[in-house]
């Protein structure tokens, strides 16, 4: 578990991180090697979950090594997929990362939403409906390993 208490913000008490996986995990199918330390760090804090589109079909190739489990969705309503799967998990209890359009109802309904712009860009839907917006991945997670960082971009 991960505890924070940002002033104006509330107090987090974050039990899963939800992660998207191309364009926040992956560029172009590959997973970013620079962010398997810090995900098998966050592991001992957090029980990982990737939930995908999987568009270029490498996700459970590329995640074979690393602590976390993997959802792939279905064609149609991926936003709403992954929203549900915040819900089943209790989105008080959760942090969400992603980048793209279907990610903005997952980030939005996540205790703490994080958005990142890499690569692939970010959709201007999900940036508004983060808590926070990162230059990368790495720094995103770099929050989680190190909460203070959460506590002076998030207080008022």
């Amino acid at each position: 578990m991960i505890s924070v208490i940002i002033p104006d913000f509330g107090s987090l008490e974050l039990h899963h991180l939800v992660m998207d996986y191309n364009g926040t995990l992956a560029v172009d199918g590959p997973l970013l090697a620079e962010l398997k330390p810090k995900l098998r760090a966050l592991h001992h804090h957090l029980t990982l979950h990737v939930v995908t589109a999987d568009t270029f079909g490498h996700a459970r190739e590329q995640l074979a090594d690393l602590p976390c489990r993997l959802a792939i969705l279905q064609e149609g309503n991926q936003a709403e997929q992954k929203e549900k799967l915040i819900h089943r998990l209790g989105p008080s209890s959760v942090v969400a990362i992603g980048n793209g359009r279907n990610d903005r109802l997952m980030v939005g309904t996540a205790a703490l939403g994080l958005a990142v712009i890499q690569q692939e860009g970010a959709a201007a839907q999900t940036l508004m409906a983060a808590d926070a917006v990162c230059t990368s991945t790495a720094n995103a997670l770099d929050l989680l390993l190190n909460p203070k960082r959460l506590i002076a971009t998030l207080r008022s």
